[in-house]
């Protein structure tokens, strides 16, 4: 359980804060730093969904070996399946959608700029896009003390 959800926070906090400021900060191109951050993204959402699914496995058959009842609506379990639901929304809603847009204000000639509604849409999406990741990293968070706690009060 806690191998998982050092996984999942982990990578959430080395993207967000680490990762894809250095990216933008040092890249030459703002489309390349996408290119790397879009192709990253979808790695840490995919790491998101195992993890969360091994931690609900690992918590629901710990549950069972420790109270002989699995405690499916658990308040770490619910948070899970939130931040679960969340990243699908992210990795196969969202973030479709942003590729779709990158590629056709990419392909815009040098004459045309990419509309303003294609803009407007991307930066919306964007936003979504931050406000999930945040959402999952806070509730992760709110599972690491619920799981500290679980722990510390089997002693």
């Amino acid at each position: 359980m806690l191998l998982a959800l050092i996984v999942w926070i982990g990578g959430i906090i080395f993207f967000a804060f680490v990762l894809a400021p250095t990216l933008f900060g040092v890249l030459p191109t703002t489309k390349l730093a996408g290119d790397v951050v879009n192709a990253t993204l979808s790695k840490l959402h995919w790491m998101g969904l195992v993890s969360g699914i091994v931690f609900l496995v690992c918590s629901l058959l710990y549950n069972w070996q420790k109270y002989v009842q699995l405690k499916p609506f658990a308040l770490s379990h619910v948070f899970i399946v939130v931040m679960l639901v969340f990243t699908m929304v992210s990795q196969f809603g969202i973030t479709p959608r942003m590729r779709q847009l990158r590629a056709e204000m990419q392909n815009t000639t040098d004459n045309m700029l990419p509309t303003q509604r294609q803009r407007a849409e991307f930066d919306r999406l964007h936003e979504w896009s931050t406000r999930l990741e945040g959402s999952v990293l806070f509730l992760g968070l709110g599972v690491v003390i619920l799981t500290a706690r679980r722990f510390g009060s089997s002693n």
